[in-house]
C-alpha cells in the first residue's frame, strides 16, 4: 500500500503540469503511468481481498498459518488474542501445535489441511524388524495414530511392506472392535525375481486400505527361518498413493523414517439428522451437511454458488460467477451476479437470453407486434374469464343465501341469538365446510343410506370426526318445526344420545351434522352372522338400560319433551366401548308442554310400531315404550322383529314372544347361550318388563322413566315391581294378530320397512327405508 501511495502522489504532482507545455510524447507517458497506477491498485485490492478470505479461515485473533501450512477452523492452535480468549479450535480433537514453524497433530507433522475433509500428515514408518542366523536382533515398535475423528483415507493411500520373507499388519481398534489388513513377501533367496521400481509382491507388497480404519497401529515382522544375509529387515507403512517408489536398495537400507499419508476427518460423533438439533452443530450459513461417506460424524459443504470455510462462524460467501469462468454469459457485461447464482441478460434494445449459446440480437419489430397482439388477446380472454368467474361466484353466493333463507336460516339465527344456553348453541356450517369434510361427498365415505337421505363420514377442519346426514327432500311447510327440532336437539346433552352438532342450510335441502359413533348399530351387533351368540347377557342388559335412560331423558328431562317415534335397534348406535347412543330423530316430534298426545300421520318401522298408534294416529310417549318393548324382546331372543321366512305364528316376534310367555314356554324362545343359573331370574324380570311395554293400551304401559328405573334395578339386583302387574296377554295377542294381518295384506317386507297410517285416507302408507 505504501508503494501504491507513492505512485498516486507522483501521478497527482504530474497532473499540475501546464497543458500548454506538455508535448504529445509527455501526454502519452502520463497516460501510461496512470495505467500502471490502475494495475497496481487492482493487484493491491486483490491481495487485500485474498488476505481477508484467508483470515476468515481461522477464528478472529487466532493464527491462520504455521510455517507454510494454513490452519482453517475447526482446527486451531491455542487461544485467540481477542478479549474473550476463546479456544481457536472446535474441540480437543482439532487442537494443533505450532513449533518452530512446523505444525503438529499430537506428535505427527501436518503438511496440509483441506476444509473438504482431508489432512496430509508425515507419518512414521514402522521401525525395522530384523533377523539374523542367530535369531531376531532388532524388534520394531508400532507407530500409532489415535484420534477418533480421523480415519485413514482408503482412496488416497496404500499399505506397503518392504523386505524379503516379511509380513506386515495395519490394525484398527474402534468401538471395541479390532480388525486388520496386511500383506507378505517371500523371496527364498531368489533376488532375480525382485522387480526393481515396482511393488510386485516379491521384496515389496501392497494392499488397499479397508474403510473406517481409525485408531491405527502398524506392525512389521519377518519369518523366523530367514537365512539370508541381505534384506533381513522388514518395514511396514501407510503412504499416500504415488509418493513412494520401491528400489531393491531399500531391502538393505531403507532410507525413510516418515512418509506422507492422507487421513479423512469429520466433526461430531453422530450423523446429520441427529446433529442438526444439537447446540454444537458445526455447519454454518450457506452450507449443507453430508454424512454419506462417513462412518462417524459428518462434514459441512458450501452450497452451490458459494465458497469459503463452511465451519467458520461467518459461513460460506457468495461466488461472483460474473468475474469467473463459471458463467455461460456472453461476457461480464451481460452477466448479473445474484446470491448463490447469476443471470445473463441482453442490453436494452436487444433480445435474446444473453448466453453464449443464445446470444443477443436486435429486436424484430414484427415479432414484437405479434407478441404484443398475442399478449393483448390473452389478457382479453383472462379478463372475460375473470368476469365470468366473478359472475358465477356471485350467482352461487345468492343461491346459497336463497337456500339459507328458504331453509329457515334467519329463523335459526334469531332463535340462537335469543337462546339462554349459548355455550351449547348450534353450529351453522357452510356448504364448503361439509364439502371439504367429505372430500366432495366421496361415495367411499358413505356409512348409511335411507329413504330420508345419505349419511357420510366426515372430518372437520378441527380434526373432529362427524356423521353428516345429507337429506333428499324437505317439506317447506315444516321448516319452522325443523328449525325448532334442530335447536332443541342441539341442547340435548346426554351420554346415551347422539349429539347433534349443527346443520348446513346453504343447499337446496338441509344437512345435519352429528357426532360420529364408530361401532355400528345394535341391530348389526345382535344379528350379524356368527356374532350374535357372542354377545353376553350383561352387555345386552347394560345396552338396554342405557337406551331406556336416553329415551326417559327425552320424554321427561328435555326442555321440551321429545317423542322419538322410530325406536328400534337400527337406531341405537354403539361406540368403541359398546355404549348405547340413541340416534336418528328424523321422525321425532316435539310435544308442547300443554299436550300429552299429537295427531300425526302414522310413521315408524313395521315390527316396532305401536298398534294403538296405528289405529288412532294419536302419538304419545307410550308409543316409544311399545317400540322399546320390541327392542327388549329382540335382545332376549336374538331374532328380528318381523321375518316372513318364519312360520306364520312366529312371523311377528312380539306376538310369538307373548304367546310363549302365555304358554309358559319363555325359555324356549330365548337365544341359545345367554341363559345360565346366575342370570335366570334377571332374564325373567326383563321378559316381564318387555310384556308390560307391549300392552295393548298405552295408558297401561309403564313410562320410559319407570322402564329405565326397572332396568337399573335389575342391573343392581334390586326389585321394583309395577303397581299394575296384570299382564293382559289375550288382548295384546289379539291386537298383534290384527296388526300382523294388516301387514300381510300389503305384501312381504323386511324388518326395516317404515309404515305410515293416514286417518283421513284410512289406509296404510308404506315408505321403504333402511333406517338412519
Amino acid at each position: 500500500m505504501r508503494f501504491s501511495g507513492q505512485i498516486a502522489a507522483q501521478a497527482t504532482s504530474q497532473s499540475y503540469i501546464s497543458l500548454s507545455a506538455v508535448t504529445t510524447e509527455a501526454i502519452m507517458e502520463l497516460k501510461q503511468k496512470h495505467t500502471q497506477l490502475g494495475k497496481v491498485l487492482m493487484v493491491a485490492l486483490a491481495l487485500l481481498v485474498s488476505s481477508s478470505v484467508a483470515a476468515d479461515q481461522a477464528l478472529p485473533g487466532c493464527n491462520d498459518t504455521c510455517g507454510d501450512v494454513k490452519i482453517p477452523y475447526p482446527f486451531g492452535t491455542g487461544m485467540s488474542s481477542t478479549s474473550d480468549h476463546k479456544l481457536c479450535f472446535l474441540h480437543d480433537g482439532f487442537s494443533l501445535t505450532c513449533n518452530n514453524s512446523i505444525l503438529y497433530l499430537g506428535n505427527v507433522q501436518v503438511l496440509n489441511i483441506s476444509v473438504q475433509g482431508q489432512m496430509d500428515l508425515l507419518f512414521f514408518v514402522s521401525s525395522p524388524n530384523c533377523y539374523s542366523k542367530g535369531g531376531k536382533f532388532n524388534s520394531g515398535n508400532y507407530p500409532t495414530l489415535e484420534f477418533a475423528n480421523f480415519s485413514i483415507s482408503r482412496k488416497e493411500n496404500k499399505f506397503l511392506t518392504v523386505g524379503c520373507n516379511s509380513f506386515g499388519y495395519l490394525n484398527s481398534f474402534y468401538n471395541s472392535e479390532l480388525y486388520s489388513t496386511g500383506c507378505l513377501s517371500r523371496c527364498y533367496g531368489n533376488e532375480r525375481k525382485i522387480d526393481n521400481g515396482t511393488c510386485s509382491g516379491i521384496g515389496c507388497c501392497q494392499v488397499d486400505i479397508p474403510p473406517s480404519m481409525r485408531n491405527i497401529s502398524i506392525q512389521a515382522d519377518s519369518f523366523s527361518n530367514s537365512m539370508e544375509y541381505w534384506g533381513n529387515c522388514s518395514y511396514s507403512f501407510v503412504v499416500k498413493d504415488g509418493n513412494y517408489t520401491f528400489n531393491t536398495n531399500h531391502l538393505y537400507d531403507f532410507p525413510y523414517k516418515m512418509l506422507p499419508m492422507v487421513v479423512d476427518w469429520t466433526v461430531g460423533n453422530q450423523g446429520c439428522d441427529a446433529s442438526k438439533s444439537r447446540v454444537d452443530y458445526a455447519c454454518m450459513k450457506n452450507t449443507y451437511c453430508n454424512d454419506k461417506d462417513t462412518d462417524l460424524g459428518y462434514r459441512c459443504i458450501c452450497n452451490e454458488g458459494y465458497e469459503g470455510n463452511p465451519y467458520h462462524p461467518d459461513g460460506c460467501r457468495d461466488i461472483d460467477e460474473c468475474k469467473t469462468s463459471k458463467n455461460t454469459c456472453l461476457s461480464e457485461n451481460n452477466c448479473h451476479n445474484t446470491d448463490g447464482s447469476y443471470k445473463c441478460f441482453c442490453p436494452k434494445g436487444q433480445s435474446g437470453d444473453g448466453t453464449k449459446n443464445g446470444g443477443c440480437h436486435r429486436r424484430d419489430i414484427v415479432t414484437q407486434i405479434v407478441i404484443g397482439t398475442g399478449a393483448g388477446f390473452i389478457l382479453l380472454i383472462v379478463g372475460f374469464s375473470s368476469l365470468y368467474l366473478i359472475y358465477e361466484k356471485r350467482k352461487l353466493v345468492k343461491l346459497k343465501q336463497k337456500f339459507f333463507k328458504q331453509n329457515g336460516g334467519i329463523i335459526l339465527q334469531q332463535r340462537l341469538s335469543a337462546g339462554e344456553n349459548t355455550s351449547q348453541s348450534t353450529t351453522v356450517f357452510s356448504a364448503e365446510q361439509l364439502k371439504k369434510a367429505t372430500n366432495n361427498y366421496d361415495e367411499s365415505l358413505i356409512i348409511g343410506r335411507g329413504g330420508y337421505g345419505t349419511v357420510y363420514k366426515g372430518v372437520l377442519s378441527d380434526k373432529r370426526i362427524v356423521a353428516i346426514k345429507k337429506s333428499k327432500i324437505v317439506d317447506q311447510s315444516q321448516i319452522e318445526q325443523f328449525i325448532n327440532e334442530v335447536i332443541v336437539l342441539s341442547h340435548i346433552n346426554h351420554r346415551n344420545v347422539v349429539k347433534l352438532l349443527g346443520c348446513c342450510l346453504e343447499t337446496e335441502v338441509p344437512s345435519l351434522v352429528y357426532e360420529f359413533v364408530n361401532n355400528g348399530t345394535l341391530f348389526d351387533y345382535i344379528h350379524k352372522e356368527g356374532k350374535s351368540g357372542n354377545v353376553p347377557w350383561k352387555t345386552r342388559l347394560r345396552i338396554a338400560a342405557e337406551a331406556a335412560g336416553a329415551l326417559s331423558y327425552l320424554h321427561s328431562a328435555a326442555s321440551i319433551p321429545i317423542i322419538h317415534r322410530d325406536v328400534k335397534t337400527a337406531n341405537i348406535l354403539l361406540d368403541d366401548t359398546y355404549t348405547a347412543k340413541v340416534s336418528d330423530f328424523g321422525a321425532s316430534r316435539l310435544v308442547p308442554l300443554d299436550q300429552t298426545e299429537l295427531a300425526t300421520m302414522v310413521q315408524g318401522t313395521i315390527g316396532y310400531l305401536d298398534p294403538e298408534y296405528m289405529q288412532t294416529s294419536q302419538l304419545t310417549e307410550k308409543s316409544d315404550v311399545y317400540s322399546f318393548g320390541v327392542v327388549l324382546v329382540e335382545l332376549l331372543t336374538g331374532e328380528k322383529p318381523l321375518c316372513f321366512d318364519r312360520s306364520e305364528e312366529k312371523r311377528s316376534l312380539a306376538m310369538h314372544f307373548l304367546s310363549c310367555l302365555r304358554e309358559d314356554r319363555m325359555f324356549e324362545v330365548l337365544q341359545v347361550g345367554i341363559l345360565n343359573v346366575e342370570n335366570k331370574e334377571k332374564i325373567k324380570e326383563v321378559a316381564i318388563l318387555a310384556t308390560k311395554c307391549l300392552r295393548l293400551r298405552g295408558e297401561e304401559r309403564p313410562s320410559m322413566k319407570e322402564v329405565a328405573m326397572e332396568l337399573d334395578g335389575i342391573r343392581l339386583m334390586e326389585k321394583h315391581p309395577w303397581i299394575n302387574t296384570d299382564v293382559n296377554l289375550e288382548e295384546t295377542h289379539y291386537l298383534l294378530h290384527e296388526a300382523s294381518s294388516s301387514i300381510r295384506e300389503h305384501g312381504d317386507s323386511s324388518s326395516h320397512q317404515n309404515t305410515g297410517y293416514d286417518s283421513i285416507k284410512d289406509h296404510v302408507l308404506v315408505d321403504f327405508d333402511d333406517g338412519r
